[in-house]
């Protein structure tokens, strides 16, 4: 049987092997909210357009050619949002393509990578999304977009856990390694970078191998104080955050009420929904 993982899932066991237990093992749904981030996908799907279709036969292409993929792209948007993305356009083609002499032809855009590694007998499969798979000197970076209004603070935990999977994955896939990983912030022209070494990839194996004892044979899934306790979505199951902590719901209490909340939830079919690790 092959066990899938992702960093999302790699940063829930590693902060607290419980909560891991909870979300993924025994299956409760986790507090979340959903949204369709129209603007935001469509200036993905422009980015890689940009990217993925230039003939790349000029040093730089102009800003018309921005403006061609974002009017495939901004239909369903409202006036409001289109001029408000158009602007943001103009504002990355400033800082992240007028400036050098030339454009680089990306390895990948709006990409998925897949590894595999082994542990205790159990064959996990890792799975990832960027953005853009771009090839510097030394190896490869990776190109993720943030289209947010207001920037998130950053995961440092998350961040490296995404390097290093990333690190693994990549490795296996293109038999180069993973140098940079870089976040784009579009409504700012900032650019934050964070170094990937194979010390990444060493934690990520790390935490796979002690998950895997879990799944294969320990199966006590203790619960780690810290932070993260007081938003945790299963404090009330958990005996480190209550002296009488309830006991877990019957599946078929929440899988009844995960279904009731699937009929009432819709987007629109204009819309549709991305999600980044």
């Amino acid at each position: 049987m092959v066990y899938h993982l992702s960093a999302t899932k790699l940063k829930t066991y590693h902060r607290c092997p419980r909560a891991y237990y909870c979300r993924y093992e025994y299956g409760l749904p986790n507090a979340a909210t959903f949204g369709a981030a129209a603007l935001g996908n469509a200036l993905h799907q422009t980015l890689a357009q940009v990217y993925g279709e230039w003939h790349y036969q000029e040093p730089l292409p102009p800003l018309t050619w921005l403006e061609q993929c974002w009017r495939q792209h901004s239909n369903n948007l409202s006036p409001i949002q289109v001029e408000e993305g158009w602007q943001i356009l103009k504002q990355y083609y400033e800082s992240f393509i007028q400036p050098f002499p030339v454009l680089r032809r990306p390895l990948s855009v709006e990409g998925r990578i897949q590894g595999r590694l082994q542990f205790e007998e159990i064959e996990f499969k890792l799975t990832g999304r960027y953005d853009r798979l771009d090839v510097i000197d030394d190896g490869l970076e990776l190109i993720d977009y943030k289209s947010s209004k207001e920037p998130q603070p950053i995961d440092q935990e998350m961040i490296d856990i995404q390097i290093g999977l990333y690190y693994l994955a990549l490795e296996q896939h293109y038999q180069n390694a993973l140098r940079r990983s870089s976040l784009l912030y579009l409504r700012t022209g900032q650019q934050v970078s964070f170094e990937a070494s194979r010390n990444h990839k060493r934690q990520v194996e790390s935490i796979i191998s002690n998950l895997a004892l879990q799944l294969r044979a320990d199966r006590t899934w203790k619960p780690q104080v810290g932070d993260q306790c007081n938003n945790c979505t299963y404090a009330r199951y958990c005996p480190a955050f209550h002296t009488t902590p309830e006991p877990l719901p019957a599946k078929s209490e929440f899988l009844k009420r995960s279904i009731q909340l699937s009929l009432s939830f819709h987007i629109p079919q204009a819309a549709s929904l991305v999600v980044h690790d």
